[in-house]
């Protein structure tokens, strides 16, 4: 049977969409361990509305049977509510992610800091400018021919024409090449991409590490997001809303369930090939293809009929055909 109930589908309150209570719990599942929204009970006790709140106004506790939830409001005041009005989304283990990689977090924000100092000139000079005298500063001449020869340097730096760099006699110019250390901190950057994309279950091609990524396997690597990602996530989802927007009774009967028929989708000519088999197998009709392609219905098109097979007279034929006697 099909059940969308108003807080699952279209608006959980009047400010707050239902796709944007999963975002907000989903987010607070990753930073905090759980999220955790209050169901509004209207009439008989059928859920109304649906109210995040804030993770750590919320304390999961156990009376030794069940749980329930502590929460505590913006006065400091406490309240105890069952486990059937808190809908609540866990993290795999009760335990953030973010927590449990904070390490790896931190070392990826380390490398970005250092990346900017780097190619910002902080962590290295841009180049070395010396002289074949060993104390050129320890006199006011020798100082006033640096000063000369920096104004030099400055204007060929900025100038755009490719003019050669010229220094006076004794003076040279050197760029430090880069070592097989600084091309190796490359190498770790990609890695921490990595090592975040392993914290949260995310394929690095879904990161935009495209190293190793190519048309076949970021497919395939698509498909295993769903399946070991965000899978485990959606059952999460489906357990909390049976759990607070059904009644005993109606779990036996009920259920939900996310459409991911969009994250599914093939190319063009995968997707046309799939859904011809599926209506050649009569296990879909036309209208309901056109339907998953978002296309009106057509007349006759509720039929379960293998297209490629024909059961009645042939095309041409007249609807009195004539015996072998007449036609002899």
């Amino acid at each position: 049977m099909v059940f969308s109930p108003p807080c699952t589908h279209n608006r959980v309150n009047g400010w707050t969409t239902a796709g944007q209570l999963r975002t907000d719990l989903t987010r607070d599942a990753l930073l905090h361990g759980a999220g955790y929204a209050q169901v509004v009970r209207v009439g008989e006790g059928r859920p109304a509305e649906l109210h995040r709140l804030a993770p750590g106004s919320v304390q999961r506790r156990f009376d030794g049977v069940e749980p329930y939830y502590i929460v505590t409001d913006a006065q400091n005041q406490q309240r105890a509510l069952s486990f059937r009005d808190v809908l609540y989304v866990p993290a795999f283990g009760d335990a953030s992610p973010v927590q449990l990689g904070k390490e790896a977090i931190g070392v990826a924000m380390l490398l970005e800091r250092h990346a900017a100092q780097f190619f910002g000139s902080g962590a290295r000079p841009s180049g070395v400018i010396s002289h074949e005298t060993k104390s050129i500063s320890e006199n006011t001449e020798g100082a006033k021919t640096l000063s000369g020869v920096m104004r030099s340097f400055n204007r060929w730096r900025t100038s755009s024409n490719g003019d050669p760099l010229i220094l006076d006699s004794g003076w040279k110019y050197e760029q430090p090449a880069m070592t097989s250390t600084d091309a190796q901190f490359l190498e770790h950057r990609l890695e921490q991409v990595r090592e975040i994309a392993r914290i949260f279950g995310v394929p690095p091609t879904m990161l935009f590490e495209l190293t190793r990524g190519t048309w076949s396997n970021t497919e395939q690597m698509a498909a295993s997001f769903l399946q070991l990602c965000l899978r485990p996530w959606l059952d999460r989802w489906q357990d909390a809303y049976a759990t607070v927007l059904l009644t005993e009774d109606e779990q036996d009967s009920l259920y939900f369930e996310f459409v991911i028929d969009d994250l599914q989708r093939a190319d063009a000519a995968g997707r046309a090939e799939i859904f011809g088999k599926l209506v050649a197998m009569r296990a879909m009709t036309p209208n309901e293809v056109r339907a998953a392609m978002n296309l009106p219905a057509i007349e006759g098109g509720d039929e379960l009929a293998n297209p490629y097979t024909t059961t009645g007279p042939a095309a041409g034929a007249n609807d009195n055909p004539k015996t072998d006697e007449d036609a002899a």
